[in-house]
Protein backbone atom coordinates (compact mmCIF):
# COMPACT_ATOMS: atom_id res chain seq x y z
CA UNK A 1 0.00 0.00 0.00
CA UNK A 2 1.33 3.77 -0.57
CA UNK A 3 -0.38 6.96 -0.38
CA UNK A 4 0.36 10.46 -2.32
CA UNK A 5 0.61 13.20 0.22
CA UNK A 6 -0.66 16.65 -1.10
CA UNK A 7 1.59 19.68 -0.13
CA UNK A 8 -2.20 21.79 -0.08
CA UNK A 9 -5.61 21.36 -0.98
CA UNK A 10 -5.48 22.72 -4.18
CA UNK A 11 -4.92 19.65 -6.82
CA UNK A 12 -8.19 18.11 -5.08
CA UNK A 13 -10.77 21.05 -4.63
CA UNK A 14 -12.43 20.79 -7.88
CA UNK A 15 -12.84 16.76 -7.06
CA UNK A 16 -15.79 17.91 -4.09
CA UNK A 17 -18.45 20.14 -3.50
CA UNK A 18 -18.39 19.61 0.26
CA UNK A 19 -15.74 19.74 3.09
CA UNK A 20 -16.33 17.94 6.27
CA UNK A 21 -12.92 19.41 8.36
CA UNK A 22 -12.19 18.73 11.92
CA UNK A 23 -11.56 21.37 14.01
CA UNK A 24 -8.66 20.56 16.57
CA UNK A 25 -5.53 19.64 14.88
CA UNK A 26 -6.86 20.75 11.39
CA UNK A 27 -8.38 23.99 11.21
CA UNK A 28 -6.73 25.08 14.52
CA UNK A 29 -3.80 24.15 16.60
CA UNK A 30 -6.33 24.68 19.98
CA UNK A 31 -5.17 28.50 20.20
CA UNK A 32 -5.04 29.86 16.47
CA UNK A 33 -5.93 29.00 13.20
CA UNK A 34 -3.11 27.20 11.55
CA UNK A 35 -0.62 29.51 8.90
CA UNK A 36 -2.93 29.37 5.08
CA UNK A 37 -6.22 27.97 6.73
CA UNK A 38 -8.07 30.78 6.81
CA UNK A 39 -7.11 31.55 2.89
CA UNK A 40 -7.87 28.45 2.21
CA UNK A 41 -11.77 28.44 3.22
CA UNK A 42 -11.95 31.94 1.66
CA UNK A 43 -10.70 30.22 -2.14
CA UNK A 44 -12.94 27.24 -1.00
CA UNK A 45 -16.05 29.59 -0.66
CA UNK A 46 -14.61 31.49 -3.56
CA UNK A 47 -15.27 28.57 -5.69
CA UNK A 48 -18.84 27.93 -4.13
CA UNK A 49 -17.67 24.64 -2.17
CA UNK A 50 -19.48 24.47 1.16
CA UNK A 51 -18.05 23.92 4.00
CA UNK A 52 -18.92 21.83 7.45
CA UNK A 53 -16.84 21.23 10.76
CA UNK A 54 -17.66 18.40 12.21
CA UNK A 55 -15.49 17.84 15.82
CA UNK A 56 -15.67 15.60 18.67
CA UNK A 57 -15.29 18.64 21.05
CA UNK A 58 -17.72 18.27 24.05
CA UNK A 59 -19.70 21.19 23.52
CA UNK A 60 -23.07 22.88 21.44
CA UNK A 61 -22.18 24.46 18.30
CA UNK A 62 -23.00 27.96 19.47
CA UNK A 63 -20.51 27.64 21.91
CA UNK A 64 -17.64 26.32 19.06
CA UNK A 65 -19.10 29.28 17.20
CA UNK A 66 -17.89 32.02 19.95
CA UNK A 67 -14.28 30.14 20.01
CA UNK A 68 -13.72 30.31 16.39
CA UNK A 69 -14.98 33.98 16.52
CA UNK A 70 -12.12 34.45 18.61
CA UNK A 71 -9.38 33.01 16.18
CA UNK A 72 -10.91 35.21 13.82
CA UNK A 73 -12.43 32.76 11.58
CA UNK A 74 -15.66 34.24 9.95
CA UNK A 75 -18.65 32.57 9.94
CA UNK A 76 -18.92 33.50 6.31
CA UNK A 77 -16.24 30.53 5.59
CA UNK A 78 -18.39 27.83 6.75
CA UNK A 79 -22.23 26.81 6.52
CA UNK A 80 -22.63 24.95 9.68
CA UNK A 81 -20.66 23.36 13.08
CA UNK A 82 -21.87 19.40 14.37
CA UNK A 83 -20.25 18.48 17.44
CA UNK A 84 -20.08 15.23 19.88
CA UNK A 85 -21.46 17.75 22.34
CA UNK A 86 -24.21 19.06 19.79
CA UNK A 87 -25.69 15.92 18.70
CA UNK A 88 -25.19 14.47 22.36
CA UNK A 89 -27.72 17.46 23.65
CA UNK A 90 -30.28 16.92 20.72
CA UNK A 91 -29.69 12.61 21.68
CA UNK A 92 -30.79 13.61 25.03
CA UNK A 93 -33.09 15.70 24.47
CA UNK A 94 -34.86 13.99 21.89
CA UNK A 95 -34.71 9.84 23.90
CA UNK A 96 -35.24 8.16 20.78
CA UNK A 97 -32.11 6.60 19.93
CA UNK A 98 -32.02 3.26 22.05
CA UNK A 99 -29.60 3.70 24.62
CA UNK A 100 -30.66 7.43 25.39
CA UNK A 101 -34.30 5.94 25.79
CA UNK A 102 -33.36 4.02 29.00
CA UNK A 103 -31.63 6.83 30.62
CA UNK A 104 -32.83 8.61 33.49
CA UNK A 105 -32.80 12.27 33.51
CA UNK A 106 -30.31 12.88 36.72
CA UNK A 107 -26.64 12.90 35.34
CA UNK A 108 -23.59 12.72 37.64
CA UNK A 109 -20.99 15.37 35.35
CA UNK A 110 -17.19 14.49 34.93
CA UNK A 111 -15.89 17.31 32.71
CA UNK A 112 -15.21 21.31 33.37
CA UNK A 113 -18.30 23.43 34.01
CA UNK A 114 -17.48 24.82 30.49
CA UNK A 115 -19.07 21.77 28.65
CA UNK A 116 -22.56 21.86 30.73
CA UNK A 117 -24.10 23.32 27.57
CA UNK A 118 -24.55 19.83 26.19
CA UNK A 119 -27.27 19.49 29.04
CA UNK A 120 -28.98 22.76 28.71
CA UNK A 121 -32.20 23.43 28.15
CA UNK A 122 -33.53 20.84 30.29
CA UNK A 123 -31.65 17.56 28.34
CA UNK A 124 -30.64 16.55 31.50
CA UNK A 125 -30.32 17.30 35.41
CA UNK A 126 -27.26 17.47 37.21
CA UNK A 127 -26.84 15.92 41.09
CA UNK A 128 -23.49 16.50 42.96
CA UNK A 129 -22.75 12.14 44.14
CA UNK A 130 -23.32 9.34 41.97
CA UNK A 131 -24.92 7.63 44.17
CA UNK A 132 -27.98 10.52 43.09
CA UNK A 133 -27.57 9.83 39.57
CA UNK A 134 -28.67 7.74 36.63
CA UNK A 135 -25.86 8.01 33.91
CA UNK A 136 -22.23 9.83 34.07
CA UNK A 137 -21.69 12.34 32.05
CA UNK A 138 -18.17 12.35 30.58
CA UNK A 139 -17.13 15.28 29.31
CA UNK A 140 -13.06 14.67 29.76
CA UNK A 141 -10.30 15.81 32.10
CA UNK A 142 -10.28 19.64 32.52
CA UNK A 143 -7.70 20.90 29.99
CA UNK A 144 -6.42 23.43 32.74
CA UNK A 145 -5.68 20.81 35.09
CA UNK A 146 -2.88 19.84 32.19
CA UNK A 147 -4.22 16.19 32.44
CA UNK A 148 -1.46 13.96 31.21
CA UNK A 149 -3.12 11.10 33.02
CA UNK A 150 -5.99 9.59 34.15
CA UNK A 151 -5.03 8.63 37.65
CA UNK A 152 -6.87 11.58 39.25
CA UNK A 153 -10.14 10.56 38.21
CA UNK A 154 -10.18 6.92 38.62
CA UNK A 155 -11.32 6.96 42.39
CA UNK A 156 -14.53 9.28 40.65
CA UNK A 157 -14.85 6.68 38.13
CA UNK A 158 -15.03 3.93 40.10
CA UNK A 159 -17.84 5.48 42.66
CA UNK A 160 -19.51 5.65 39.40
CA UNK A 161 -18.95 2.63 38.48
CA UNK A 162 -19.76 0.88 41.43
CA UNK A 163 -23.33 3.13 41.55
CA UNK A 164 -24.05 0.69 38.02
CA UNK A 165 -24.14 4.32 36.46
CA UNK A 166 -23.79 3.77 32.08
CA UNK A 167 -21.11 6.66 31.10
CA UNK A 168 -22.24 8.70 28.14
CA UNK A 169 -19.00 10.16 26.32
CA UNK A 170 -19.34 13.23 25.14
CA UNK A 171 -15.93 13.13 22.73
CA UNK A 172 -14.43 9.99 21.47
CA UNK A 173 -11.23 11.21 21.16
CA UNK A 174 -8.43 10.05 23.70
CA UNK A 175 -6.41 12.97 23.42
CA UNK A 176 -6.26 16.22 21.35
CA UNK A 177 -3.30 18.49 20.74
CA UNK A 178 -3.67 22.32 22.17
CA UNK A 179 -1.20 25.08 21.23
CA UNK A 180 1.86 21.97 20.71
CA UNK A 181 0.41 20.10 24.30
CA UNK A 182 -1.01 16.64 24.33
CA UNK A 183 -3.96 16.35 26.49
CA UNK A 184 -6.29 13.74 27.36
CA UNK A 185 -9.67 13.58 26.52
CA UNK A 186 -12.90 11.90 27.36
CA UNK A 187 -11.94 8.50 25.50
CA UNK A 188 -9.49 8.04 28.27
CA UNK A 189 -11.57 7.83 30.47
CA UNK A 190 -14.08 5.88 28.80
CA UNK A 191 -11.42 3.47 28.24
CA UNK A 192 -10.90 2.92 31.86
CA UNK A 193 -14.32 2.34 32.31
CA UNK A 194 -14.52 -0.21 29.36
CA UNK A 195 -11.83 -2.05 31.14
CA UNK A 196 -14.40 -2.63 33.87
CA UNK A 197 -16.82 -3.63 32.32
CA UNK A 198 -18.51 -0.56 32.27
CA UNK A 199 -21.77 0.81 29.62
CA UNK A 200 -20.37 3.09 27.55
CA UNK A 201 -21.45 5.59 24.84
CA UNK A 202 -19.58 7.59 22.47
CA UNK A 203 -21.07 10.00 20.89
CA UNK A 204 -18.82 11.94 17.96
CA UNK A 205 -16.57 10.26 15.53
CA UNK A 206 -16.21 7.56 14.15
CA UNK A 207 -20.08 6.53 14.83
CA UNK A 208 -22.04 7.44 10.75
CA UNK A 209 -25.03 8.78 12.76
CA UNK A 210 -22.87 12.08 13.66
CA UNK A 211 -22.44 12.18 9.72
CA UNK A 212 -26.30 12.70 9.22
CA UNK A 213 -26.66 16.21 10.75
CA UNK A 214 -23.24 16.96 9.13
CA UNK A 215 -24.69 15.75 5.28
CA UNK A 216 -27.98 17.87 5.76
CA UNK A 217 -25.90 21.25 6.60
CA UNK A 218 -23.93 21.12 3.69
CA UNK A 219 -27.11 19.46 1.30
CA UNK A 220 -25.43 17.63 -1.04
CA UNK A 221 -26.72 14.75 -1.72
CA UNK A 222 -24.18 13.01 -3.91
CA UNK A 223 -21.94 11.46 -1.08
CA UNK A 224 -19.01 10.98 -3.77
CA UNK A 225 -18.68 14.72 -3.86
CA UNK A 226 -17.88 15.30 -0.45
CA UNK A 227 -14.54 14.95 1.14
CA UNK A 228 -13.67 14.22 5.08
CA UNK A 229 -10.40 15.86 6.65
CA UNK A 230 -8.99 15.05 9.84
CA UNK A 231 -5.90 14.43 11.76
CA UNK A 232 -7.40 11.40 13.62
CA UNK A 233 -7.43 7.48 11.81
CA UNK A 234 -9.43 6.02 14.47
CA UNK A 235 -11.96 8.67 14.61
CA UNK A 236 -11.71 10.88 11.61
CA UNK A 237 -11.09 8.28 8.89
CA UNK A 238 -12.72 5.32 10.71
CA UNK A 239 -15.64 8.02 10.59
CA UNK A 240 -15.86 8.99 7.05
CA UNK A 241 -15.32 5.59 5.99
CA UNK A 242 -18.38 4.45 8.21
CA UNK A 243 -20.23 7.25 6.91
CA UNK A 244 -19.56 5.98 2.64
CA UNK A 245 -17.12 9.40 2.14
CA UNK A 246 -14.03 9.83 1.30
CA UNK A 247 -11.12 11.69 3.51
CA UNK A 248 -7.78 13.11 3.62
CA UNK A 249 -5.44 11.88 6.00
CA UNK A 250 -4.41 15.35 7.66
CA UNK A 251 -0.40 15.63 8.50
CA UNK A 252 -1.16 18.02 11.46
CA UNK A 253 -2.05 17.73 14.63
CA UNK A 254 -2.27 14.35 16.66
CA UNK A 255 -0.31 12.98 13.28
CA UNK A 256 2.47 15.92 13.60
CA UNK A 257 2.63 14.63 17.30
CA UNK A 258 3.26 10.90 17.01
CA UNK A 259 5.14 11.02 13.73
CA UNK A 260 6.87 14.02 13.09
CA UNK A 261 6.26 16.93 10.66
CA UNK A 262 7.44 15.34 7.73
CA UNK A 263 6.57 11.72 7.92
CA UNK A 264 7.40 9.56 4.69
CA UNK A 265 5.07 7.55 2.40
CA UNK A 266 6.29 4.40 3.67
CA UNK A 267 5.44 5.32 7.32
CA UNK A 268 1.90 6.75 6.27
CA UNK A 269 1.64 3.28 5.17
CA UNK A 270 2.19 1.38 7.86
CA UNK A 271 0.30 3.48 10.16
CA UNK A 272 -2.84 2.82 7.81
CA UNK A 273 -2.57 -0.65 7.31
CA UNK A 274 -2.30 -1.19 11.32
CA UNK A 275 -5.42 0.78 11.65
CA UNK A 276 -7.09 -0.41 8.35
CA UNK A 277 -8.18 3.00 6.96
CA UNK A 278 -7.75 3.66 3.39
CA UNK A 279 -7.91 7.58 2.79
CA UNK A 280 -7.79 9.11 -0.89
CA UNK A 281 -4.16 10.93 -0.05
CA UNK A 282 -2.44 12.93 2.48
CA UNK A 283 -2.55 16.12 3.05
CA UNK A 284 0.82 18.13 4.79
CA UNK A 285 -1.56 20.89 6.00
CA UNK A 286 -4.58 22.19 5.19
CA UNK A 287 -3.73 25.42 2.81
CA UNK A 288 -4.42 26.67 -0.83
Amino acid sequence: MTIHIYENLAPLADRYDGYVLDLWGVVHDGRQPYPGVLDCLAELKARGKRVVFLTNAPRRGWFIQKMLDGMGVGRDLYAGIMSSGEVSWLWLKQRDLPWFAKLGRRAYHIGPERDLSVVEDGAAELVSRPEDADFLLNTGPDPERRSISVEPYRDELRACFEAGLPMLCVNPDRAVMVAGERLLCAGALADVYLEWGGDVFEAGKPDPAVYGPVLDLLGIADKSRVVAVGDTPHTDLAGARNAGIDSLWALTGLTADAHGHDPSPGLLAHVLAEEGEAPIAALRTLRW
